[in-house]
């Protein structure tokens, strides 16, 4: 919970993407301690698939931070934000990329691997299995500074107009709640390479901003 919140703090204050990703990562890598730390079966494969999901999501996340800076030239949060270049425009594959990503982030289906918001899948609640009161409490209310965390991530797609990237931001979570009730959870397998994919495809676009931008000069 600390280090979402400084994670949140450090975003919406303006502060450097590189630093708030790491930040980030280590929350959840706490988070995985903490479940390893019981002698539960369900809680251990739940930590298990949760680092599955950290390999999945956390290149793309910092692509997208290379990609801010590809077009701004700047890592930090007040330069993307007070931007007039529309970063969509160069970073489309990107931003489809991180929204594959935002999936997993969000704990929705079909990527919900590591646990769910029901305790009716195979390993139970998974990752959180164990955790109960105040402590399970600050888990939940950790996983909602993280939602608004990254919908500010998304909002900077289109910060250039700040209407835009609301309406934006709405859209893109309806569309994940959506997704997530139109879908069956997948397996581990189907979620790690899907994160892959979207590296991939983020990777793609960057390597053609950056041909395009050596061009250019």
């Amino acid at each position: 919970l600390i280090f979402i919140a400084l994670s949140g703090a450090l975003f919406f204050a303006g502060g450097d993407l590189l630093l708030i990703v790491f930040a980030f990562t280590l929350a959840h890598v706490f988070l995985v301690l903490g479940a390893y730390a019981v002698h539960s079966p369900y809680s251990h494969i739940g930590a298990g698939r949760e680092l599955i999901q950290l390999m999945a999501y956390e290149p793309m996340i910092i692509l997208a931070a290379v990609g801010f800076y590809m077009v701004t030239q700047s890592f930090y949060v007040t330069d993307i934000a007070a931007t007039t270049v529309p970063a969509i425009l160069y970073l489309p594959g990107v931003f489809l990329g991180f929204a594959v990503i935002l999936t997993i982030k969000l704990r929705k289906s079909p990527f919900d691997i590591s646990t769910s918001h029901h305790a009716h899948q195979e390993i139970v609640k998974g990752i959180t299995t164990e955790f109960s009161g105040s402590t399970l409490a600050q888990v939940e209310i950790a996983h909602w500074y993280e939602n608004v965390f990254l919908l500010g991530f998304v909002f900077l797609f289109f910060a250039w107009n700040p209407v835009i990237g609301i309406v934006a931001v709405a859209i893109t979570y309806l569309a994940e709640i959506f997704v997530d009730n139109v879908t069956a959870r997948a397996r581990w397998q189907a979620a790690l390479k899907s994160g892959w994919l979207a590296a991939i495809l983020g990777i793609v676009n960057l390597a053609i901003l950056s041909y395009m931008m050596l061009g250019g000069v």
